[in-house]
């Protein structure tokens, strides 16, 4: 055996060892899919998944976003060398992103749709686990792009490796390993990868470099640690902010609270729970931001005499006589929504 053959074999060894890890506690019989597109990560996570299915049904779905010329032909090609691996069922999806004002941009778009495609196919298929191949590299990439844009805790926890029926198998693999896995099998490489218009592209091609230059190679390995414990103290601060919110809020009950209570409270937690109480009184999740956040903690933390707040959705926030209100706008009275995380 050469010494890539080698390399190949110990990389596919981790592949299916981290795949095993990802899918100890689902039933041995529960059917998953694997997210596929061609390129070499996704390959991997195929080609691994089908090497650990072990009797477990284990197909792939592979979406034709449309939006390069031969991306059929690149689909039929990625769907070919999926069945080669032994999956089955083996799905292409055509998908055409939205466009246009509220699309997100083409990045966000093409992502949604490929959510929602996949989504269907899982239910389709009753499959327990779509499989996603982000590596340990896409999530320092994504820690560092959203560290740029000045995000908490939550976002600044990158990518979990469960979430719901997303599960992520190779988020702790370096990328390298994962597409040394798949030895000689060809992969497609997507040219926006290559292409600078994208922020993400920018980190990977410029930004990452030269932090590995400066800092040394672990800082791959450091900011996706990063990412685990920020997910840790996010996850502790929302279940803090979820049992103060049950203690607070009755079902169908008004959001008027004192203000004395909420100081009492970390900082942490209030903002919260004062996001919990725009989204259940009917702020839409895309459209709160935290500039919104900071102005109603303001109303609590630093009064100097602020009249009341109007947040999206037409929700109105007002500090009267030492308590605050979260009122719904007007003709959406009959009842708030379940608290939203």
């Amino acid at each position: 055996m050469t010494v890539a053959q080698t390399a190949a074999s110990q990389a596919q060894l981790s592949v299916r060892r981290a795949i095993r890890h990802s899918l100890r506690d689902l039933d041995p019989d529960a059917p998953v899919l694997v997210a596929c597109s061609g390129g070499a990560d996704s390959l991997a996570l195929a080609a691994g998944a089908a090497a650990e299915s072990a009797g477990r049904r284990t197909g792939a779905v592979i979406i034709d976003h449309g939006l390069q010329e031969g991306s059929a032909a690149v689909a039929d090609d990625a769907a070919g060398l999926c069945r080669a691996f032994g999956l089955d069922p083996v799905q292409v999806i055509a998908v055409e992103p939205a466009r246009g004002p509220g699309s997100g941009g083409p990045e966000a778009a093409a992502r949604d749709a490929r959510r929602e495609a996949l989504a269907a196919a899982a239910a389709r298929c009753d499959a327990h686990a779509v499989l996603l191949a982000h590596t340990r590299d896409d999530q320092a990439e994504t820690v560092l792009l959203r560290l740029a844009r000045g995000s908490g805790a939550r976002a600044l926890s990158g990518m979990p490796a469960v979430d719901g029926i997303w599960r992520r198998p190779l988020l702790d693999l370096p990328r390298d390993v994962v597409r040394a896995s798949l030895g000689d099998v060809p992969a497609w490489s997507d040219p926006h990868n290559d292409d600078p218009r994208f922020a993400r592209v920018r980190v990977r091609r410029d930004a990452m470099p030269s932090l590995i230059e400066a800092l040394g190679p672990t800082v791959v390995d450091s900011l996706a640690r990063s990412a685990r414990l920020l997910r840790d103290d996010a996850d502790a601060l929302d279940a803090w902010a979820g049992r103060e919110w049950g203690r607070l809020v009755t079902p169908g009950g008004s959001i008027d609270w004192d203000v004395d209570e909420l100081l009492a409270l970390p900082r942490a937690v209030r903002t919260r729970l004062l996001r919990r109480a725009c989204l259940a009184s009917g702020s839409p999740a895309t459209d709160l931001t935290a500039d919104h956040i900071d102005g109603i903690e303001a109303l609590v933390s630093d009064w100097h005499g602020q009249g009341a707040l109007a947040m999206p959705g037409g929700v109105s926030v007002a500090r009267r006589c030492g308590r605050l209100s979260v009122q719904p706008a007007r003709g959406n009275q009959s009842g708030r929504r379940s608290p939203a995380h």
